[in-house]
């Protein structure tokens, strides 16, 4: 297994690790207060998404090997 892949699987768990701590810090008091009140998440929730999505992302092209090939 090359270490694109490897890295590439690391990044994918790291993002759904991200995804559900954003979905537990969404569903606690402070978060749901300012969503009550301003319609949004709160920042820091917003950049657990952020960077989990992001994260799963470049490890799904990594583990795939659409990007980190090396050209023969």
């Amino acid at each position: 297994m090359s270490i694109s892949r490897i890295v590439g699987l690391v990044l994918i768990v790291a993002g759904v690790v991200l995804i559900i701590m954003g979905v537990s810090a969404s569903r606690s008091i402070a978060d749901s207060l300012s969503t009550t009140f301003t319609g949004r998440l709160t920042q820091g929730t917003l950049w657990y998404f952020i960077g989990g999505g992001a994260s799963a992302l470049v490890g799904l092209l990594l583990a795939f090997g659409v990007v980190g090939r090396t050209r023969a």
